[in-house]
This record gives C-alpha cells, structure tokens and sequence, in this order.
C-alpha cells in the first residue's frame, strides 16, 4: 500500500482535491486542507521531509509582498464606485434613445454599454446586474424575446473578464510570471472582436426572426436631435476620459497597472463627486464589497501556495508535464485538450479557481512547447469566460436571474447564454487560429523563454544546483528537500 501511495501521490493528490471541490467545500479551506494532508502523508511516508512545509511562510509573505496584487482592490473598488454612482443606468438611457430607432436597437445598446462597462469596471457581477436591472424590463416591455435579451445582458456582462482592465488578466498575469500590461495590450483586440461577434449575432436574428428585437417605437424615443447629441456628449465623455486616465497611462508606460489602478479609483470618486452621488453610504457599500472580493481571492491565493508547494513536492509537476508532452499534435493536440478540458472545469470551478488550480499545472508545460505564456493566457482568458456563461451553474445566470423579473423563466436565461457560449468557443478557435490576434497588441517580442532558463522539471540534475541563485524559489528547496522514492 505504502509503495502504490508513493508512486501515485500525484494524481491521488489532485483527484482528492476535485472531490472536495465537487462536494462543495470552500475553494480556499480546499486547496490548504487537501495540501496540509498529503504533505503531512508525504512526511510520514518518507517522500517529504518536514522542512519543505517551512518554506510555506515564505510564500505567505511573498503574497503580502506582491505589488501586483494591488491592482485589485483598486479595479475592484473602482468598478463599484461608478455602478453605484448610476453611470451604467445614464449610459444605458442614453445609448438606448441613440440606437432605439433601428430593430434591435436595445440589444445593440447593451452590447455597446457593456464593452463599456468592461473598460471602466472590470467586475462582471457589476456590469450583468446593473444592465439586468435597468435594461431587462424595458426590453421586455417592447417585445424583445426573452431568451435573447437575457443572453445580450448575460454576456455582455461577461466582457469584463477580458476586456481590461480585467481583474482575471491581474490574477493570470502573477500566476504566469508575466507583465499584466502586456496581458492588458494582448486582450484589448480579442476583446473586442468578441464585442463584435455578439453584435453580429444580433443582427442575425433581427434578419431571420425580426419579431424578437424590435424597433423602439416612436412615442418611446423622447430625446432627438440636438438634444440627444449633447446627451449623448454628455453620457460619454466622463467614462471617456477613465478609460484614457486608466488604460492610457498603463499602455503608453506613464503608470503600472497598480497605479493605474489607484488613478481609476480616485476618478471613480471624481465622477461620483460631480454627479453628486458620493454619499457615506456608498463609500461603505463599496469598500466593504471590495474587502469581500479582496479577501476572497488572497485567501484562495494562499490555499494554493499550500496546494502547489506539496504538490510539487510530490513530483505532481512532472507528472502533469509527462502526461501532457505525451499528447499527439505537439503544439496543436496539447492546445485542443487543454481548452477542451477547461471548458468542462468551467462547468463546475469558477476563473478564480482555474487559474489558481489549473493555470500554474499548464503553463510550465506550455512553455516548454515554445508557446508564449502571454498568448496562452488571453487563449485561457477567452475560455475560462464561459464560466459565467455555462448552463447550469455560470455565475452571470445567476447574478441575472437575481435581478430578473418573475415573467423570465430560468430556462429562457439559459438558452439565451447557449449561443453566446458557442461564440465564445468561435472565438477560442479564432485565436489559435490566428495568434497575431493578440500578438499584434504588443509592442516588442514576447518574453517567453526567458523564465524557462531555470529548469525546474528534471530531477536528475544537482539537487544543490541554483540554491544559492535562487534562495526564496520554493520549487528549488522542495527539490533539495525532498527524498527520491526508493525503486
């Protein structure tokens, strides 16, 4: 028994973890229990020594430390701020009178103020309930299908995850060792191309089935000319100008994603001071909502440290890297099964949780295969956004079934968000398809091969090799740490 644990600690280790996660224990408690266990398991076998639980501390204050990380309570508190202070409802308005006159106006306007949203806010909850609030009835009113107006709202909403400044491109870019203004410039061309397949699908269905999305009729327009230009003026330039202080400064280089944003939140706050919406109250909403979301992630981020650090102990890394350079295709097979097999996690784990999980187990076998982590992290990004958007369990259903009135049905929501899960899957496949979709963004080479110079998957080598380089690269210690299992 003893001799099966130790040659199949791994996938053992990893397997356990998927039946907490499926039982429906806390991501975070998950991660630290199931790495607490077998590292404990690990010692008493002899495949471990109690010295490489030490180097947990390390990677707890190396969390604390990172400045990257910073950015999201920013983005976060930011985001909150401007869907508290109304921006969304006064846009929405707005851009609804200006498109109301065409069939399908109200669907484009969704699609074009949530692209919107998604560059200011960066929080999905945000953009999905705000647009499910203030646009979901008066669609219904004026005879828009149920099904296809909940799937515009739904993922729309879900741009906010890959349009920057996106609070999963900040997650992936620490986890893949990668500059989150180099992931913010990789996104920002599929981000809206995918805005623009969305659109298409609208125009689609008010050509072949006119009836779903009709024409405002003219009694419910009441803003025209010039009275709709300066409202229109009005309405746009204030979010305008946030998009421009925050994404300029990181992608001209005048400010790193933290400072940008630090310069968001305090615009956020400007606007709401203008529009005479900052209150006490929404202060307090939205730092609390930002402590929530802040705290949520830091702790998921510290259960995987505990999780990564015994599961690479325990030679888990070459595990998953032996099991998937075996693939057929080379580039091409590995690229098919991985986001084949994230779109299925995506039924059931969430993007914190895959790119916490699952990320950090791809990339070292990615980049061994000469594909460029940015890239494979806007691929991953586009994928792990039908999350949100996945019958029965995408958070974005469920944020809009919370805000939709009782005469839309669950299962209207969810054949609404099939299609547009079937274009994020388009859009998948035009990336891999077309890598200079992302590639275009950056302005100098990627930087892919340069981490890769420390090889940390082959355990013939020095086991004292590097110590001294690298005294805090916790994947060296649990190599000089950890016994060789006996044959």
């Amino acid at each position: 028994m003893a001799e099966f644990l130790i040659a199949n600690m791994a996938p053992i280790m990893f397997s356990a973890l998927i039946v907490f996660l499926l039982i429906g224990y806390p991501v975070a408690f998950s991660l630290a229990a199931v790495g607490m266990v077998f590292g404990l398991i690990g010692i008493e076998l002899g495949l471990l020594t109690p010295n490489l639980l030490q180097a947990f501390p390390d990677r707890v204050f190396g969390i604390m430390k990172n400045e990257i990380l910073l950015a999201i309570p920013f983005f976060t508190f930011m985001g909150l701020v401007l869907e508290r202070s109304g921006m969304a409802e006064d846009l929405l308005d707005t851009i609804g009178q200006l498109f109301g006159g065409i069939r399908g106006g109200l669907a484009y306007a969704v699609i074009f103020v949530g692209a919107l949203l998604a560059a200011t806010t960066g929080v999905v909850a945000a953009s999905v309930i705000a647009m499910g609030l203030i646009s979901l009835p008066i669609m219904l009113r004026y005879g828009y299908d149920k099904a296809l107006a909940s799937g515009v709202i739904a993922a729309s909403g879900t741009l906010a995850q890959i349009i920057p400044p996106s609070l999963v491109l900040i997650v992936m870019a620490d986890v893949l060792g990668r500059s989150v203004g180099d992931m913010y410039k990789g996104a920002f061309i599929p981000g809206f191309i995918l805005t623009g397949l969305y659109v298409l699908w609208v125009l689609a269905n008010t050509i072949l089935r006119p009836h779903v999305a009709p024409a405002l009729p003219l009694e419910a327009r009441t803003l025209r000319g010039w009275a709709l230009a300066w409202r229109v003026v009005v309405a746009m330039i204030p979010p305008l100008l946030l998009i421009f202080l925050v994404l300029g400064s990181i992608f001209i280089g005048w400010a790193t994603p933290t400072e940008g944003g630090a310069l968001g939140a305090v615009g956020a706050l400007a606007l709401a001071l203008g529009k005479r919406k900052l209150s006490h109250k929404l202060l307090v909403e939205a730092m609390t909502a930002t402590a929530k979301i802040t705290s949520f992630v830091i702790f998921i981020l510290i259960g995987s440290s505990v999780f990564s650090l015994v599961f690479r102990g325990v030679n888990g890394d070459l595990w998953v890297e032996h099991l998937l350079l075996d693939l057929p295709g080379g580039q091409l097979g590995f690229l098919i099964v991985v986001n084949t097999l994230v779109f299925l996690l995506a039924f059931f784990l969430d993007f914190f949780e895959i790119s916490f999980i699952i990320l950090p187990l791809l990339a070292p076998v990615a980049e061994k295969l000469g594909i460029d982590l940015v890239w494979f992290g806007i691929l991953m990004g586009v994928n792990m956004q039908t999350s949100f958007m996945h019958p029965p369990f995408g958070f974005a259903l469920f944020y809009l079934r919370s805000v939709a009135p009782p005469v839309v049905r669950t299962v209207d929501i969810y054949w609404g968000a099939v299609p547009f899960v079937v274009i994020q899957v388009i859009m998948v496949g035009l990336i891999i398809a077309f890598p200079s979709l992302v590639t275009v963004g950056l302005d100098r080479p990627v930087d892919s091969g340069t981490p890769a110079q420390v090889q940390m998957l082959a355990p013939q080598e020095d086991q004292n090799a590097g110590a001294e380089s690298q005294p805090e690269d916790t994947a060296d210690l649990f190599k000089r740490m950890a016994p060789q299992p006996q044959q």
